[in-house]
């Protein structure tokens, strides 16, 4: 079987071979391009010694990333590709270093430490394709498998049991029943695992193509209460309102499925309703309500995103959408609109306007969707118009002031915002003549 392998990538093969070493491209790019994706990154397995491979490759940028347990990065300027030797392993004390590395001259050896099948393959150009533990089968069936016992493989390193669901959920695959079994009996290791590489996996499935699937995997996994503990009474929360159909976790995944892949969104949509099951109440016909909920959303996504370690701006961004998930206005209201775009900042509305127009289409209340679409047309209609949204808007500042008489002071910083508020109004108002004439014929309230 021919490759389409880029250059740079076979030269590093044709050195290591030339030089009387066997080498493969490995793992997760032969499984892309056998998927008629485009790798991410590239790998390459050899028989080579990585003081070999630093040898070999002199004439160009060699990093020692991880020599201790046999791999080196070359670099020829924009191209990287890992060169690790072939490997066998001891145990994994730690959950996720092995405690010791033992290299071989057995490209076999090496792939049955390798976590599934799918990423269990190899290739090069004199012996083609080498699959000891059928992953090229797997792939075509869409079989997410576990190499050899899946117990051993889960216990060497745990984060591979949300990786088992993270490759599952992307790829739209199944996870094969025994390795499923032992996802289910190890969940709780995840423990063990650092909150840093768990958020990175929950971030792919998230911002992956399904992610409604890869949560109810997690969840039938059992894992989901150890990576989000916060999500778990949101499962089976019925609503009783007419507007919803769905328990709050349902209708959870089906704003993120129905939001665009951008993390932020994505994350927004998880925690939207989150904190609905603290705010709920009945009314005297028995419809429940949750008002505030929007206020407490934004209080545990603001924790758990700060659990997660996730970054300031991250979680800005994200609290911000949810903390406005509400906030539909018609085309009449024009003003409230204008006020809204001021109030989160003209490169956040279209986020919201996505997140608003998922919540949407996941109710019983079809007016809604129509009201979102209503909402998005103004705002792209007030761009167009270049109306005035905030201060930086408006046609006079501080120094204009100043130059006719008024003292810097809180005094002024009144004046310009009635003055803005007065032009979100009446956008043909905004030119410094007609606002200095204003200020200095009436004065403002």
């Amino acid at each position: 079987m021919r490759l389409n392998i880029p250059h740079f990538v076979m030269s590093i093969l044709n050195r290591l071979t030339d030089n009387g070493h066997e080498a493969y491209i490995v793992g997760g790019c032969i499984r892309d391009i056998l998927l008629d994706k485009e790798p991410e990154d590239w790998d390459v397995a050899t028989s080579a010694l990585p003081h070999n491979v630093m040898e070999i490759f002199r004439d160009k940028k060699v990093i020692s990333t991880g020599e201790k347990y046999g791999t080196v990065t070359v670099v020829e300027h924009d191209d990287k590709v890992e060169v690790t030797t072939f490997r066998s392993e001891g145990g994994y004390s730690d959950s996720r270093h092995p405690d010791w590395v033992s290299f071989g001259d057995n490209v076999v050896d090496d792939l049955s430490r390798r976590d599934f099948t799918i990423n269990s393959i190899a290739w090069n150009h004199i012996k083609g394709i080498i699959d000891p533990f059928g992953g090229m089968e797997d792939l075509n069936k869409g079989i997410i498998r576990a190499v050899g016992n899946p117990p051993d493989r889960f216990s060497e390193d745990a984060l591979r049991m949300i990786r088992a669901v993270r490759f599952a959920s992307n790829l739209n695959f199944v996870i094969e029943d025994e390795t499923l079994k032992a996802i289910k009996n190890l969940a709780s290791t995840i423990k063990n695992i650092s909150i840093e590489r768990i958020r990175e996996e929950l971030f792919k499935i998230l911002a992956g193509p399904s992610p409604s699937y890869g949560m109810n995997i997690l969840m039938d996994a059992g894992l989901i209460e150890f990576m989000l503990p916060e999500m778990m009474m949101t499962i089976d929360f019925r609503q009783n309102n007419p507007y919803h159909y769905m328990d709050v976790y349902q209708h959870t995944l089906c704003v993120l499925d129905n939001c665009p892949p951008l993390l932020h969104i994505r994350l927004a949509a998880l925690f939207h309703d989150i904190g609905k099951p603290y705010c709920y109440t009945e009314d005297a016909k028995g419809i429940g309500h949750f008002y505030g909920h929007d206020k407490k959303s934004v209080e545990i996504a603001i924790k758990t995103l700060k659990r997660l370690k996730s970054s300031n701006k991250l979680i800005k961004k994200v609290s911000l959408l949810v903390e406005h998930h509400m906030k539909y206005y018609k085309r009449n209201e024009r003003y409230k609109i204008k006020r809204l775009i001021g109030e989160i900042g003209k490169d956040n509305i279209f986020d919201l306007l996505s997140l608003q127009k998922a919540d949407a289409m996941c109710k019983n209340k079809p007016e809604l969707i129509d009201n979102a679409l209503e909402m998005e047309n103004t705002v792209e209609d007030i761009f167009s118009r270049n109306e005035p949204i905030d201060l930086k808007d408006l046609a006079i500042n501080g120094e204009d002031l100043i130059k006719s008489g008024f003292n810097p002071g809180v005094e002024m910083g009144k004046i310009l915002n009635e003055l803005l508020d007065m032009v979100i109004k009446r956008p043909e108002l905004n030119n410094k003549e007609t606002l200095l004439e204003i200020i200095m014929c009436k004065p403002l309230n």
